[in-house]
């Protein structure tokens, strides 16, 4: 039987003994920092992330610049993954998309010709089909890759080399602005107006790094978002969140009022905000008018072609346009809010949150850097051509010697260096002049060209010797390109407009809801429906019901009401009143619209606007008093008011009038106390205190009532006759007590009625 021979020096026949936690740990910390520093967030020289950076670069190589013949994209990605980025051909397109449309980054790199997609949400077309070149934003963004400005390495397969970053002056980061998740953390940050951004950097580059003082917002205004709109927050807030590089921005859609003639309007939105797709957001105006959310709105369309024109239509003419649209704000994409999270990798290609003034401050402090690199590598492109000229010159002023030299001897250039003094180089530049080029070959063209060049030497000398005329040429150069790219230009012009808007008002229910009188009936199989106009009790009575099914509880509402359920268990549910299904059928289960076992029963159902305060007990005798905004609920799963003892239940809920100042309680014993209202305490929630003692039994009814009017009960039968005592001395006693026997009369059935 042959044994494997096992090579100890194989790495993958290696085994590490060490703990499982500290190599996990070990290995993912590798990973986090590779996506954290290679792929979500980026560098704040450029603002580009690696996968972007390539995707230009290579553009570059294929001279795609803005003046040549658009190439296909297909192309492009096959040159990006094949050389310099090795991942799916999907994700480079994507990547390349993006910086092509207009409506996603605010000063485009890539001009595309196809369907690169829209803003309604469509995705663009495959790469085959869709062509592509650089804009001049790109080639700002990239001047200065030939002359040494910023440094290269190698790419995946050293084969190639690329650039660490892209070292123009075009301020990428603010400009077109990024968004990132890497491993926690992440990066989003707004674009910016580049006019603004030159006014900030050119008063920044005076200060040499000192931000004491400085107001970006005197400069700034705030985002500058390529679908427009209007930011409509507070200068203190934008202030705030630049300061701190963490924020938000609230961005409203832009909209005005079109009349029609003879009193009717439309409202018509001609910008959205930055990130919302149009045709989710008219899906979502549309589910707006369709469930009648808003029936102040009666309908929307679309009429946007190149230019977006959503038009809004209201109910009415009498409609205030201000209404609707600032409660379309509520209910709708038509507001969002961009959060700010200035999380970008500074210099060290260390993550860090900053302010919008430290960022735009680290940037040109690299424009600085950038300027004196720049600088030393024409300098050393003057000394190799000064070198070269000396030896023209000296070739000219010797040209028929020279020629002789070359003639008649074999190895001619040992012999010009040593007769003319020349170096090698010198030497091998003449030996490979052509002979064309003797006839243009004039000592006075070489001088002249060597002063220009001995002048613009002695210039760069002075600007990398001073720190004043550096600040001078950065100025200069910003100005420039702030020309270029100012707000008189097309691409320039501000198009979100810094608007502090005024707090939304509180829109009354009414104008959400059209206002219908309802009769909400509750079966006592706990089938709920709301029959449209105010039932009296024969109509209720009249109502068909399924087999074996009859009313429980019925009242009178309105479509803009609330209606509370309260069950045994203590909890209130909330239901809107408009919500509820029309009486036509027999309803719907209760139970499917709230969270509740079948097991726990309703104690019931009411208009919550029939009182402000209400008297909850349970059956143990313990209640107190509870505000009506106490008991509503915000979710389906309710909210617990009262919190009954083991064994007991919600038995009472009834509301207390404005004038009620008494409370009349019944036990099973049928034992009555009264008592004052005030010796109940207002909770939001808990058990109470005790009503009234029992020896046996628990409590049957209470109610609050108005002390000198009399406690009032029916008498029962169909005669509707009501019964009223008034002398209540004998059963007035402190809470707590334990009651006597209710006056002649009283219902056999313990209940106040």
């Amino acid at each position: 039987m042959a044994t494997d021979i096992i090579d100890p020096n194989d790495p993958f026949n290696a085994i590490a003994d060490a703990p499982f936690d500290s190599a996990l740990s070990d290995r993912y910390l590798v990973y986090a920092l590779s996506t954290i520093t290679a792929r979500s967030l980026p560098d704040l020289r450029d603002g580009m992330k690696p996968v972007h950076r390539r995707l230009l670069w290579a553009m570059r190589a294929l001279r795609m610049d803005p003046s040549s013949a658009f190439k296909k994209s297909a192309r492009v990605v096959g040159e990006v993954i094949g050389k310099y980025h090795p991942h799916g051909d999907q994700s480079v397109y994507d990547a390349m998309v993006r910086l092509a449309q207009d409506f996603s980054v605010r000063y485009p790199l890539v001009e595309g010709q196809g369907n690169f997609g829209n803003i309604d949400g469509d995705n663009a077309a495959a790469f085959r089909y869709t062509e592509a070149r650089l804009t001049q934003v790109a080639i700002d963004l990239m001047d200065g890759l030939d002359e040494d400005a910023v440094a290269f390495k190698p790419t995946y397969n050293n084969e190639e080399q690329e650039p660490e970053l892209f070292p123009g002056a075009f301020p990428n980061l603010l400009a077109n602005g990024a968004a990132g998740i890497a491993v926690g953390m992440a990066t989003n940050i707004p674009p910016h107006n580049v006019a603004e951004l030159y006014d900030a950097a050119i008063a920044l580059i005076d200060r040499s790094g000192d931000l004491a003082g400085f107001n970006i917002l005197d400069h700034v205004r705030g985002p500058d978002f390529p679908t427009g709109g209007l930011v409509v927050d507070s200068p203190a807030a934008i202030a705030e969140s630049y300061a701190t590089g963490r924020g938000g921005f609230r961005v409203r859609a832009r909209w005005n009022v079109e009349d029609l003639g003879r009193g009717t309007w439309t409202a018509i939105v001609t910008e959205i905000p930055y990130g919302v797709q149009k045709g989710k957001l008219i899906e979502q105006l549309a589910a707006i008018v369709n469930d009648k959310k808003l029936p102040i709105m009666a309908d929307v369309r679309d009429e946007s072609d190149a230019v977006i024109r959503i038009v809004i239509e209201p109910r009415s003419r009498t409609v205030d346009p201000v209404v609707l649209m600032e409660s379309l704000f509520k209910l709708s994409d038509l507001e969002s809010r961009f959060s700010l999270n200035l999380n970008v990798l500074d210099a060290s290609r260390t993550p860090r949150v900053m302010s919008l003034a430290e960022a735009l401050n680290e940037w040109v402090q690299h424009q600085f850097i950038v300027l004196r690199r720049r600088a030393e590598h024409r300098l050393r492109k003057i000394a190799d051509r000064i070198e070269l000229l000396d030896g023209y010159i000296v070739a000219y002023l010797n040209l028929d010697r020279v020629i002789e030299i070359i003639r008649t001897e074999d190895e001619p250039k040992p012999v010009m260096i040593a007769e003319f003094e020349l170096n090698d180089r010198q030497a091998e530049a003449i030996l490979n002049m052509r002979l064309r080029s003797l006839r243009r070959l004039e000592e006075m063209e070489l001088r002249k060209e060597r002063d220009l060049l001995d002048r613009e030497r002695s210039g760069l000398e002075g600007l990398l010797a001073s720190e004043a005329k550096q600040r001078t040429r950065l100025k200069r150069d910003f100005g420039k390109l702030r020309d270029r790219y100012g707000p008189e230009t097309t691409l320039g012009r501000r198009r979100t407009t810094i608007e502090q808007a005024a707090p939304l008002r509180d829109i009354p229910l009414d104008a959400m809801i059209e206002r219908e009188p309802i009769t909400v009936i509750l079966s006592q199989r706990g089938w709920i429906r709301a029959m449209k106009g105010h039932v009296d009790a024969a109509g209720v009575a009249a109502v068909k019901f399924k087999d074996g099914d009859a009313p429980l509880f019925d009242f009178h509402a309105q479509t803009t009401d609330k209606v509370l359920v309260a069950a045994e268990n203590g909890r209130f549910f909330t239901l809107p009143a408009d919500k509820l299904p029309g009486g036509r059928g027999f309803g719907e289960p209760l139970r499917l619209m709230i969270d509740l076992d079948g097991n726990i029963g309703i104690v019931g159902v009411f208009r919550a606007s029939l009182a402000d305060r209400w008297i909850v007990a349970a059956t143990d005798g313990r209640g107190f008093i509870v505000r009506t905004a106490d008991t509503l609920a915000e979710t389906r799963k309710g909210k617990t008011v009262v919190t009954p003892r083991f064994g007991a239940k919600l038995k009472i809920v009834r509301p207390i009038s404005v004038e009620d100042d008494y409370v009349g309680a019944i036990g099973d014993n049928r034992r009555l106390l009264v008592f004052p209202l005030a010796e109940l305490p207002e909770l939001t929630r808990g058990q109470g205190v005790q009503l009234m003692r029992f020896r046996d039994g628990g409590l049957s009814d209470a109610i609050t009532f108005v002390f000198a009017n009399g406690l009032s009960w029916p008498m029962g039968g169909d005669s509707g006759r009501v019964r009223t005592e008034t002398d209540l001395g004998a059963w007035r006693a402190a809470r707590g007590a334990a009651g006597r026997m209710p006056p002649n009369g009283f219902p056999r059935d313990n209940r106040f009625g």
